[in-house]
């Protein structure tokens, strides 16, 4: 076999003339990671509250500070947490990463915040350099130049839908896509015998255990375009198949859990179906480079116009495309299959339908494409710029940009005067570059292509300072301790109405009913009409009321409540029902409270049958709880207030019993007939979990022992190709 040294880099393939200095790569790196780094404070220093909006808002931060003070507390993994309710089975949620060091190294860190805002300038900072980090990694492996791989790191993360959804507001999305570009990259190193195993199955778990499907959906889209690329190299696609497979075994660990308890929830979208909700059409694409273009898409605010440019990539993308030395790929075709492979399928899943089974909203998908298409775009400016044909070139380009001022300006042209500056500007930026280019100093050009990356970034802050398509919750600037020292409800609140935004009394020890959930638990929102969001509507307060068929009891004592929390424009004067009065009475809610507490204080027993006395009732952490008791004979019942998640088991005395589901969707314990005494014991367990765990320890495992392999074969190698003669 003969062994070909192979180029750093396309740009010494392309160079001419005497070899000139650069900076090494591992420079030029931390430079990308510096310069991501900054430009992330730009939309903070616009809106103080733009990483704090709208899923973040309700839902991830708070329970971030939550996980990492319980997690500072030796608490760990954090499955479930029945005081949150809906939103507190965090295995199943899947996306708060549970398994995922990573994830839980920064729930740690956000929990040493009191400022929710500042802590998540922090951690989606800290993301948004990652992924730059991958992409430029990603870029160099396909032999893009320095500057080149360079320009596309730094603009990928501030592309339209990564910063204006996935690091505004679905942060669980930009954690997933983080790790892709590093899948991708360590994946075909070690294809072409360059790189440990250890590393793609490594990057492969972290973007697996992020528990965004979107991250698994990128990293099988990965390994499927590799084998493409590979095909017809036995010993790659054998690679890159048992990394795949040793990813796979991870999946288990993070997914059974939800599939395990889909019996008992719902989740909005799911299915096959096109309503047009955040919908691109193809051509969206020809504004991908145009600042201000707002597309016409249909969004949660709007069924016609989105209020960011989301389907906005990189100011120099299209205005370029004349300029480049296409030839590269009619040479290098077969390198960049796999390239092409995800461009194709995830253009396809982007143009598609709205809902595809768990993968809703396509718009999500565009975020791969332009991977994608950035790993071929710096490849083709490392070739170099042509030059050659001025003015046809330049026509070409006026062209392009006409035609996306025109666009957007149809699309809204009230906003003339921002698509005539983005136009500017782009004609500007491309008469610079290929100024540098035909003056023999075209390493200025990617510094060019970044300062139009920074102005396109603080224009489009000005201009754009939230994204209005989605919820911002109308937050204050408030921190935790503040909200500690105005949240102080004596047990758990349920509220009629929506005063208490999702999870957001988490950081504050609010024990609220009402929480945020992905996915929500079918019975229990229907009982108590509540929303994903832990809004509640006008009858919920009556629902709450209502004698149930457990004793003629009340939701509102089976399920514990202490503080009934009623927004006055849903009850305006509430009749306090017996055994409560009114605590507090201002302009925005009425707060009515027990007046004698319950009984079981130390657990969450909340309902036995008449024949039943109880003389302890214990709760061991969340997920088990033990009552001693006697009964006089017959069947009796039992009711806790915890939602009867897939997972719970029910014994007396070593003897397993029946746990059924009750009003609202509460955890009933079935005591049968001859059972008269002894300890019940009631624990949960994630479903699925023992066989994640034991698929994942496998996987870890045999990612270990392929390493080995791998090295050992390196090592056999360079022993075989010293021993011979020269």
């Amino acid at each position: 076999m003969t062994v070909v040294d192979r180029p750093s880099s396309q740009e010494e393939l392309v160079a001419t003339g005497p070899r000139r200095r650069t900076l090494p790569g591992v420079l030029v790196a931390a430079v990308v990671c510096v310069v991501v780094a900054l430009l992330a404070q730009v939309p903070f220093l616009r809106n103080r509250f733009f990483y704090v909006w709208d899923d973040s808002a309700a839902q991830f931060l708070p329970t971030w500070h939550y996980l990492g003070q319980r997690l500072s507390a030796g608490h760990w993994p954090e499955y479930l947490d029945v005081q949150n309710w809906m939103g507190g089975n965090f295995a199943a949620e899947a996306l708060f990463g549970l398994w995922n060091p990573v994830d839980l190294a920064n729930y740690w860190l956000v929990s040493r915040f009191d400022d929710l805002a500042l802590a998540a300038l922090v951690v989606k900072t800290e993301f948004l350099v990652l992924l730059a980090l991958g992409v430029y990694l990603l870029c160099r492996e396909y032999r893009a130049g320095k500057g080149a791989a360079a320009a596309i790191a730094v603009a990928l993360p501030f592309s339209g839908f990564t910063l204006f959804y996935d690091t505004s507001s679905w942060a669980a999305g930009l954690m997933a896509f983080s790790s892709v570009p590093h899948v991708w990259w360590s994946t075909r190193r070690m294809a072409r015998g360059v790189g440990s195993p250890l590393w793609p199955f490594l990057f492969g778990a972290l973007a697996v255990t992020t528990g965004n499907p979107y991250g698994l959906l990128g990293v099988c889209a990965v390994l499927l375009a590799l084998l493409v690329e590979n095909w017809g190299n036995r010993a790659a696609l054998i690679k890159v198949l048992a990394v795949g497979v040793l990813i796979g075994l991870v999946v288990p660990l993070v997914y059974l859990p939800l599939l395990g308890n889909s019996p008992v929830t719902d989740r909005a979208g799911q299915g096959f179906a096109s309503d047009g909700m955040l919908m691109p059409r193809l051509s969206d694409f020809l504004n991908s480079s145009m600042p201000s273009a707002q597309p016409m898409i249909g969004t949660f605010a709007s069924p016609t116009r989105m209020t960011v440019p989301a389907m906005y990539f990189a100011w120099f993308v299209l205005p370029l495309l004349p300029w480049l030395r296409w030839g590269v790929l009619r040479k290098r075709w077969r390198e960049f299959l796999g390239v092409f492979v995800v461009a194709a399928g995830y253009l396809a899943l982007a143009i598609g339908p709205s809902n595809l089974w768990m993968f809703r909203f396509p718009l999500r998908h565009v975020e791969m494409v332009f991977l994608a298409l950035g790993v071929l775009f710096a490849v083709l400016l490392t070739g170099g710029l042509s030059t050659g044909r001025l003015r046809a070139r330049a026509l070409v380009t006026a062209a392009l940009i006409a035609g996306s001022t025109y666009l957007s300006f149809a699309a809204g042209p009230w906003e003339w005067r921002r698509h005539l500056v983005s136009a500017v500007l782009l004609a500007v930026g491309v008469a610079l570059v290929v100024w540098f280019a035909r003056s023999g100093r075209p390493r200025a050009v990617p510094a060019v292509l970044v300062l139009g990356v920074a102005a396109t970034l603080g224009l489009q802050t000005v201009w754009f300072p939230a994204n209005h398509d989605i919820a911002g919750y109308e937050f204050s600037p408030r921190t935790v301790s503040q909200a500690e020292k105005n949240l102080q409800y004596p047990g758990a609140v349920f509220q009629v109405g929506f005063l208490v935004v999702g999870n957001a009394g988490l950081p504050a020890g609010h024990d609220s009913i009402t929480s945020y959930s992905g996915m929500g638990y079918r019975k229990f929102k229907q009982a108590t009409c509540m929303t994903y969001r832990g809004a509640t509507c006008a009858a919920s307060y009556d629902m709450m009321l209502q004698p149930t068929e457990l004793g003629g009891r009340a939701l509102v004592d089976l399920m514990r409540v202490d503080v009934l929390l009623v927004q006055r424009t849903m009850v305006d004067d509430p009749v306090p029902p017996a055994g409560w009065a009114v605590a507090h009475r201002n302009e925005v809610a009425t707060d009515l409270r027990r007046e004698d507490p319950l009984p079981w204080k130390d657990g969450r027993l909340s309902f036995v049958d008449g024949n039943v006395q109880v003389s302890a009732d214990k709760a061991v952490g969340d997920q088990e709880e033990t009552v001693r008791f006697t009964k006089s004979g017959g069947a009796a019942r039992l009711a806790f207030a915890r939602l009867d998640w897939p997972g719970y088991r029910a014994e007396v005395d070593g003897k397993p019993i029946q746990v059924s589901e009750g009003p609202a969707g509460l955890v009933v314990v079935d005591l049968p007939d001859g059972v008269n005494g002894g300890e019940l014991k009631l624990t949960w367990e994630p479903p699925g979990l023992k066989v994640g765990i034991g698929a994942a320890a496998a996987g870890a495992l045999g990612a270990l022992v392929l390493a080995a392999l791998e090295r050992a074969r390196r090592r056999r190698r360079t022993s075989f190709s010293t021993d011979q003669p020269v």
